[in-house]
């Protein structure tokens, strides 16, 4: 436009086209400043909120659980006191460079983006705060101090957290967030972490680097106190309904000590306020010592514990059992002896091994009858006994005694049920693992803890995951759940429920309800 001579019109032209430009990249800068405010308050926001969530919800669930089970939550409780106290000085550090900034940058906060263009565009305030004379290989004790307190939250997370197993994505949020430097030495533009940060950068842009820094800490808090509360509520599938258990022997020889445990189902191993009546709690199991004199004893009392929203469920619990004379007395008079391999309980359908004797006779001739059961010999002096209906039995020992004349003697043993089943993944039916690690698993079904040959194929099962209807799966694999576990996060919980099977060993019993998967996503 210059080369040559130009009359006066093609030189005003020329101006009128150089104001235009100069126009144009000023009312683009004035976009860029008013999106990176918008972005800024948004950000603001969006933390108060956090912080809000942490302290008012959180927090409180976190001390009432503590309180109520100090040994599950107290030290929780003491390791998230000590990230807060260091969160909430590095926030207010940052706070404090946020309010220098915009007083060194005279920017009005009752203004909008427009009105504060000049103040939000200038780079002096950043410069100046974050290095010495604003000689950029000289940063301030301002940045110094920027750096060792983001530094020490980062470490603090490691330490008090890195060991616990459930708290790795938070360790690794604090490891990829509170940085003060490039990965490897790593340069961006030729500027290391501070220089890219805050060297020569618009007050708008410090500013909001700030308020990231702000909203990666609380976040961090945030995602750490989750973990240590543990607990979600889902919408389909709530475990409401309670029972109180005991699980012991119902005989016992006198002399002998024994021991019934005392719990709830839904069983949990950490049960906010557990309280059992004459009971040791241990693990979130009742202790009952059993023992005493002779003949039929009944103990009980009350189990509690915190329910939703700290209400106490309260129900009564009652155990029998009979103390029994030892086997050197039983039916002495006539020199006979029974003992059920089964501490004294016959179960239901399935085949049940019985030890008996006549003192003095030949084992091998003696007989076994149960009216009612099914019997079979297995060898001297033992049978299996598979009982039908009807809660007790007889059982009849016969034989010859030493003198050669006939002995028989009756035994009355109760009948029991089978134990419900268990729906379980890798033996176990509470567990944590990562979302990606679902689809590889499979479903089966055991009872614990009982000693009969009985075995489970699972046919189908529901599949629930949070803010999902149930899914219905045939067979025992879950690969098909794969869609539905995309989009996961660490904290969720998902259920296997309603798991049906067939059984081998009950006799064709019917099969009683399994109960449900509870898996924690890591």
């Amino acid at each position: 436009m210059a080369k040559g001579k130009l009359s006066p019109r093609q030189k005003m032209i020329n101006l009128m086209y150089l104001v235009f430009i100069a126009m144009l990249a000023m009312q683009i800068d004035q976009e860029i400043i008013r999106s990176y405010q918008d972005t800024n308050v948004t950000l603001a926001d969006t933390r108060e909120f956090t912080e809000k969530k942490n302290d008012k919800i959180f927090e409180q669930t976190l001390i009432a659980k503590a309180k109520n089970s100090p040994e599950s939550f107290g030290t929780y409780l003491g390791l998230y006191r000590e990230i807060e106290a260091s969160s909430d000085d590095l926030v207010k550090t940052l706070e404090d460079y946020k309010s220098k900034l915009k007083i060194a940058g005279e920017f009005n906060s009752s203004s909008n983006a427009e009105d504060n263009f000049a103040p939000l565009n200038d780079t002096e305030p950043s410069t100046k705060l974050f290095f010495e004379g604003g000689d950029e290989s000289k940063p301030s004790k301002e940045s110094v101090e920027l750096k060792n307190k983001v530094e020490a939250l980062r470490l603090l997370v490691n330490n008090k957290l890195g060991n616990i197993s459930e708290m790795k994505e938070v360790v690794n949020r604090a490891n990829t967030k509170l940085v003060t430097e490039f990965p490897k030495g790593e340069k961006r533009n030729g500027k290391n972490w501070l220089n890219y940060k805050f060297y020569n950068q618009p007050l708008i842009a410090a500013l909001s680097n700030l308020e990231v820094i702000q909203s990666d800490v609380r976040n961090i808090q945030s995602d750490a106190i989750v973990m240590m509360l543990q607990e979600k509520v889902d919408a389909d599938i709530q475990f409401n309904a309670y029972e109180a258990i005991v699980a012991g022997p119902t005989a016992i020889q006198q002399g002998e000590t024994a021991t019934a445990k005392v719990l709830i189902g839904t069983y949990a191993s950490t049960l906010p306020g557990l309280k059992i009546d004459n009971a040791q709690v241990v693990n979130g199991q009742g202790i009952l010592n059993l023992g005493g004199a002779l003949g039929e004893h009944t103990i009980g009392g009350n189990i509690s514990f915190l329910g939703d929203k700290g209400k106490v469920v309260s129900m009564p619990y009652t155990f029998k059992y009979d103390v029994v004379s030892g086997k050197e007395s039983v039916a002495f008079e006539s020199g006979a002896l029974l003992s059920a391999d089964k501490m004294m309980v016959l179960y239901r359908g399935v085949a049940n091994p019985i030890s008996g004797s006549i003192l003095g006779a030949d084992n091998s001739q003696t007989t076994l009858s149960a009216p009612g059961a099914s019997v079979s010999k297995t060898g001297g002096g033992k049978w299996n006994v598979t009982p039908g209906s009807g809660s007790t039995i007889a059982l009849t020992i016969s034989g010859k005694g030493p003198n050669g004349k006939p002995i028989s003697q009756k035994f009355d043993f109760r009948i029991k049920n089978v134990p419900p089943p268990q729906g379980q993944i890798r033996g176990e039916n509470v567990l944590n693992m990562p979302a990606s690690s679902i689809p590889n698993q499979t479903i089966s079904a055991a009872i614990p803890e009982f000693d009969f040959p009985v075995t489970f194929t699972v046919t189908s099962f529901k599949f629930k995951v949070p803010g999902r209807a149930a899914m219905l799966v045939n067979g025992s694999s879950m690969s098909s759940v794969a869609s539905m576990v995309k989009g996961l996060r660490s904290g969720d919980i998902v259920y296997v429920a309603d798991i049906q099977a067939t059984a081998t060993g009950l006799g064709g019993q019917t099969l009683k309800k399994i109960s449900p998967i509870v898996i924690n996503v890591q």
